[in-house]
């Protein structure tokens, strides 16, 4: 099984902290030049320091807030065309929990603008380099809402289906050029992200987040939270040479949880 990545390019965005660190660190580990591309330019450097690297590795860092479409497409206009990517990761911060009915429309737009429209923006500008190089690999990393709604995010909600359907569409056109397009669902993942929900729940309910949290824990059938890395290591994988006939799936990676096929 051909699981190197070596020689390749990944870019890999909101990469400080979470999934999207722990996929940076594992298409590292398998060889991969890796791109971190978030807002924070601090954070950008701490995890650049750590990351796993060979003699024939050139890791770098991109900063672009994906609050603003614009500042992506300027981030994205500084990278060197005759070093083409292989590999992009789609990975952003999700919209706050709540109601659908109790959400703004404003709260819509910028959850559109932040996922669909920039994850536009990525494959615009790193697709040429693929179709010439013949490999490409874009996974976004989205939810297990897309199987099935969640209860009280309303907004990511709606926001994670328009970006499944975006990417099967991509998946069609992009095939024939040896190019996938593949969307990984955590489910309950022992990140900040997760950590924050449940606060919000918990002080919405009037429960303690332990209670929140071993309520959730109660619909896994694995028993416990998944780790960041495992879910890094599924997206890894279908970075891969052995995942090149894999595409246009929705892979859930969630200890079991999600109740449909």
């Amino acid at each position: 099984m051909n699981l190197s990545l070596a020689n390749r390019r990944a870019l890999v965005c909101g990469s400080t902290q979470g999934i999207g660190k722990a996929c940076a660190i594992e298409l590292a580990q398998l060889g991969a030049s890796v791109t971190l591309m978030a807002r924070n330019a601090d954070q950008l450097r701490a995890v650049l320091a750590g990351l796993p690297c060979t003699s024939s590795q050139q890791h770098d860092v991109l900063c672009a807030d994906f609050a603003d479409p614009a500042n992506v497409s300027k981030a994205l206009a500084t990278l060197d065309a005759s070093r083409p990517y292989h590999v992009l990761i789609n990975n952003t911060g999700g919209p706050k929990g709540g109601p659908i009915l109790d959400a703004k429309p404003e709260e819509f737009l910028a959850a559109f603008q932040m996922h669909v429209i920039c994850n536009q923006l990525l494959v615009q500008a790193l697709a040429p380099g693929m179709k010439a190089a013949c490999y490409g690999r874009i996974i976004n990393i989205i939810s297990t809402s897309v199987k099935a709604p969640l209860e009280n995010l309303g907004v990511s909600n709606t926001i994670r289906a328009a970006v499944a359907n975006w990417a099967k569409t991509f998946a069609g056109e992009l095939g024939p050029h040896g190019i996938t397009v593949n969307n990984v669902l955590p489910g309950f993942t022992d990140t900040q992200r997760l950590a924050s929900l449940f606060a919000a729940r918990a002080d919405k309910t009037g429960k303690q987040v332990d209670e929140v949290t071993k309520a959730a824990i109660a619909t896994i059938p694995a028993g416990r939270l998944g780790d960041a890395h495992e879910i890094a290591a599924a997206v890894a994988f279908l970075a891969t040479p052995a995942a090149a006939y894999i595409n246009g799936i929705n892979l859930p990676v969630d200890g079991g949880r999600t109740q449909s096929l």
